[in-house]
């Protein structure tokens, strides 16, 4: 809840209250929007007209329905927030333009656009991908996934537990599986699949552009026989647009949004940016940006309420800490100190895989 300086401040409309801007309605975008709603005049800018749980999506290839919690519109949980299903384009010191014509102005704005995915634009239509999905694996005998990341080793283990009957192929170009944490949950992670009877080759590519089933070649000349694919290799970061705006000089060589302790764009006073197009150094996880989000939302109710900028919320990045479901009862965990598997961090993540907490988050019935 927002701090009420007078009682002027209660009574203050929407037309009056100060704009701030979000592009970007994904974990950390949506948070910022909601926490916002009642504080400001908000408008969120997202190519779709939903937000998804993403730590919810791979259930959903095996268990459509489960799309059902994980998929919510936009307007479920924020009543009082403007929503323009679009693309940023462009941004100026004031405006933000998107590319189908809309000129928003704003005092604050939340840069929050993560990786670039192409997905469709309204609940609908990603509910009945799903449903496509779904029937693409359980009409093949044979699954080939291209990616050992988090990915491609959880949805390995999605298949691999719902379909036990099914031959899944998992090809990692990289030695080892999860190359972004320890080599001990690594190895775990690949004892498990292997146990689970999934083929795992390693140190082997696959030729994206000349991708097709059911026999791919590999270059070192494997054949490989599979009735359907997943490519699970890691996403752009979704900050091509900003190449050409104001913050373009702001952009790592990784293309992430430099920022400072507040999560404010280096340079300027008014743009913060959230999530993965950050360039904080930690492992990047959606709980992570949302931890990004709510140290946003809070500078900006102080900054709304013409607070003191030396009062402003610092951000520290988290600790080097991830967890990776194994189907639906167990997974891998690495903590500073500790690695472990099976049913602990299973009951810990895979068996709702969070989607309830998030749920109950936004304000919604978990």
């Amino acid at each position: 809840m927002c701090l009420l300086i007078s009682m002027a401040a209660t009574a203050e409309s929407a037309g009056e209250k100060k704009r701030v801007v979000v592009i970007g309605g994904g974990v950390a975008g949506s948070v910022v929007a909601k926490s916002l709603q009642f504080c400001a005049d908000v408008v969120l800018i997202d190519e779709k007209e939903y937000f998804e749980i993403p730590w919810g999506s791979l259930r959903a290839m095996v268990e459509p329905s489960f799309a059902e919690r994980s998929v919510i519109n936009h307007s479920d949980y924020l009543p009082n927030v403007r929503i323009v299903a679009s693309t940023a384009a462009n941004i100026t010191e004031r405006e933000v333009l998107t590319t189908d014509g809309h000129l928003l102005v704003y005092e604050y704005l939340v840069i929050a656009t993560g990786h670039k995915e192409a997905v469709p634009k309204t609940r609908a239509e990603r509910l009945s991908q799903y449903e496509a999905e779904f029937v693409k694996i359980n009409s093949a005998k044979s699954v080939l996934i291209v990616g050992g990341g988090p990915t491609g080793v959880e949805l390995a283990g999605e298949i691999a537990t719902d379909f036990p009957e099914k031959k899944v192929i998992l090809v990692h170009r990289g030695s080892r599986l999860l190359e972004f944490i320890g080599l001990k949950a690594s190895q775990k992670a690949l004892n498990w699949l292997i146990s689970k009877k999934v083929e795992v080759i390693l140190d082997e590519t696959i030729n994206l552009n000349t991708l097709s089933d059911p026999i791919i070649q590999t270059p070192s000349g494997e054949i490989i026989t599979a009735d359907c694919h997943f490519v699970c290799t890691g996403k752009p970061t979704g900050s091509s647009w900003l190449r050409g705006t104001i913050v373009q000089n702001n952009l790592d060589m990784q293309g992430r949004l430099m920022v400072d302790e507040n999560l404010r764009v280096m340079g300027h006073k008014n743009i913060f940016a959230v999530g993965d197009i950050t360039d904080v150094k930690e492992i990047k996880q959606g709980y992570l940006a949302q931890r990004h989000a709510e140290v946003t939302a809070k500078n900006l109710k102080l900054l709304l309420m013409g607070g003191n900028e030396s009062k402003m919320a610092t951000y520290k990045p988290g600790l080097d800490i991830a967890l990776v479901s194994l189907g639906r009862k167990e997974g891998v965990a690495q903590f500073p100190l500790l690695t472990i598997s099976g049913c602990i961090p299973g009951m810990i993540k895979s068996g709702d895989l969070y989607v309830g907490k998030t749920r109950k988050h936004l304000g919604l019935k978990p």
